[in-house]
């Protein structure tokens, strides 16, 4: 991908783009934001460029010899490091060492993306600091660091910073369905919500499962008791059937209380808005005509069953519990 279809990150292709243009390239970046933003498809973007053997001024050709091995993962002078378990390991960077000892295969320049820099043990980065100290010739080590746990100061200070961000929720839309064209409309929008501007994170959050019982519950939960179920106790015992099924799910769980608490918070927002423009306090159209303290009284009971969640409680009580909260 060229760097002019990265959507969003202006400031590091900008930062990027004059160095290639200069030909003036650090030994080392770090590429540093939240997950999700744009960091990895970068980094092989700035990888393209430098593989590719057509292009001078403009975009990687794509047809050319070094173009088509690096599409297909085969180029010899591309090289990963994933962490291992929990972090990336001492081994890995010395086996990094030894293969940067010769010089690259076919292209001018060898490219090294280090994923997950954060997850670097102290030893590990300690021999990551003597490469970055010392880097043999015509190698570029790319670095890529979430912003959420710090990194070694001594490490950063040997690389070009290149920041990332958060995506407003437009351009997030605009990636989640360049990258998922199969999401609807709706599952879109909750997906660029959900992910807080970090559209990467889409893909790893879909669930079928899960979005389909949120588009249950919020429509149980606008629906008149009496006209959808006949009674308030046949309501709480269709409350209770949803919550058996939350309890159920394998996974993502915690996500669809993310959604349940957007839908909510999205409500609050509209009602306050239209306080703002009316001067009255409006209802928002729900069950018994949901006002602004009836719907954070629900984020708030989202809220408290995920931090039970989170102290193991029990699952279905949670859930039951919840449910019938949301339902009353």
């Amino acid at each position: 991908m060229p760097f002019s279809k990265i959507i969003g990150q202006t400031k590091a292709i900008r930062l990027l783009t004059r160095a290639l243009n200069s030909n003036r390239l650090a030994h080392g970046y770090l590429l540093v934001g939240p997950d999700g933003v744009g960091k990895r498809t970068t980094a092989r973007a700035l990888a393209a460029y430098l593989f590719c053997q057509e292009a001078q001024a403009g975009p990687p050709c794509g047809r050319c010899r070094g173009c088509i091995k690096f599409a297909s993962g085969n180029h010899p002078d591309f090289l990963t490091i994933h962490p291992k378990g929990a972090g990336i390991k001492i081994q890995q960077i010395r086996e990094l060492k030894k293969s940067l000892y010769f010089p690259p295969f076919e292209a001018k320049m060898r490219v090294i993306i280090i994923e997950d820099t954060q997850t670097l043990g102290r030893e590990a980065g300690n021999s990551l600091l003597k490469l970055l100290e010392e880097p043999p010739p015509d190698n570029l080590l790319l670095l890529e660091a979430a912003d959420s746990e710090p990194l070694l100061d001594t490490i950063v200070s040997r690389c070009q910073v290149i920041p990332f961000q958060a995506l407003p929720v437009e351009q997030a839309i605009a990636i989640i369905q360049r990258n998922h064209p199969d999401f609807s409309a709706d599952e879109v929008e909750s997906m660029a919500q959900l992910t807080g501007g970090c559209p990467g994170q889409a893909g790893t959050l879909y669930n079928d499962e899960v979005l389909l019982l949120h588009k249950e519950c919020t429509q149980a939960l606008r629906a008149d008791y009496m006209t959808a179920y006949g009674s308030q106790a046949a309501s709480q015992e269709h409350a209770l059937y949803l919550a058996g099924r939350l309890a159920d799910l394998k996974e993502g769980l915690d996500q669809l209380f993310d959604l349940l608490a957007l839908s909510c918070k999205e409500n609050m927002i509209t009602l306050f808005n239209a306080q703002q423009q009316t001067g009255t306090p409006p209802h928002a159209e729900g069950r018994e005509g949901w006002n602004l303290q009836r719907l954070s009284a629900m984020v708030d009971a989202i809220e408290v069953a995920r931090h039970q969640l989170a102290r193991n409680c029990n699952r279905a009580l949670v859930c039951e519990v919840l449910l019938l909260d949301l339902f009353s």
